[in-house]
């Protein structure tokens, strides 16, 4: 049997749909698996021993879908379901299963704040793509496999780290998911663990104002030293990680760390909170105006910002 997942972005999502690809390949006889999703998120997913073939989406999506066509799929397990994914199914024309993304109810979440979400997680309903194949989740967690080539020593972290420390992923996609930098500030000089921050370049500044304004000579920038699977080098040796709602959280569910998850414009009934790990979630309870968005935005829409700027830390972690 060959079969063929669709997940075009974004790092968390894809991270997420792991525990499918696992349990396709192991509890199928013979089953070819193949993914499908953007060729900017090929390093994500390249050392997994559980996909047999990639294709990747660039910006010709006619080339894409004779490319899959010629692989003669039997099934197309579609974990994205957007217009894309729709015009490739019908294209190609086997059968397939698509994942329920629930819309409906997270606009009603948003807009008039009526939840009629299930309280199951994204993880659960993915597995709904593949029930018809008597493939089951397996309770084996997420995977992320790091290249022989990104593994990170920790032998280059100051002497004081190397007898443990904290990861905290300051950066997010919207600025509504990410602390205020005066908060992220705070939050470091409480954790007691020397402090590794990774990000992406865009972080590097925030970052570059964490480290100065610490006074324990305690906090190590990473921020834009690293690719994205050596910072989940630096997560999987790491003793505890905080992050905010972003794919950093779930590649640390993945190595099965304990997470500290800050929560902003988005909510944990979205069903996206870390899987299967030792999991603490910081939200600020009974604001009116939250969640006001399924995804973010650039700034506050209120211009408050409650939703992060009222997060109160312990006084040591």
């Amino acid at each position: 049997m060959k079969i063929l997942i669709i997940r075009f972005s974004s790092i968390g999502d894809i991270v997420l749909t792991t525990p499918v690809i696992r349990c396709l390949k192991q509890q199928l006889f013979n089953c070819e698996i193949h993914y499908c999703t953007k060729a900017t998120y090929k390093s994500l997913l390249e050392a997994n021993p559980y996909i047999d073939k990639f294709h990747f989406l660039e910006n010709d999506l006619t080339a894409l879908t004779e490319e899959l066509k010629a692989e003669k799929f039997d099934w197309v397990i579609d974990l994205h379901k957007n217009m894309r994914t729709f015009m490739l199914k019908l294209k190609l024309g086997v059968p397939s299963k698509s994942f329920n993304k629930l819309n409906w109810e997270k606009w009603l979440l948003v807009n008039f704040k009526i939840n009629k979400l299930p309280n199951v997680h994204i993880v659960d309903r993915y597995f709904k793509t593949v029930e018809h194949l008597a493939v089951n989740y397996d309770g084996m967690g997420l995977d992320h496999f790091i290249p022989a080539k990104d593994e990170y020593s920790i032998s280059n972290l100051p002497e004081n780290f190397q007898k443990g420390y904290a990861v905290f992923a300051i950066g997010g996609q919207h600025e509504t998911k990410k602390l205020p930098l005066a908060k992220m500030i705070e939050l470091v000089a409480k954790i007691t663990l020397p402090v590794v921050l990774v990000g992406g370049k865009e972080d590097a500044e925030n970052a570059e104002a964490i480290t100065k304004s610490s006074t324990k000579n305690h906090v190590l920038k990473l921020c834009g030293k690293l690719n994205l699977n050596q910072s989940a080098s630096v997560i999987q040796q790491s003793t505890k990680v905080f992050t905010h709602d972003t794919g950093m959280m779930h590649i640390a569910a993945a190595f099965r760390k304990e997470v500290i998850s800050i929560w902003g414009n988005t909510v944990t009934e979205f069903g996206m909170y870390p899987f299967q790990t030792k999991n603490e979630s910081w939200e600020v309870q009974g604001l009116s105006c939250r969640p006001c968005s399924k995804i973010g935005f650039d700034k506050c829409p209120k211009g408050h910002f409650n939703c992060m700027n009222l997060q109160e830390f312990p006084v040591t972690i």
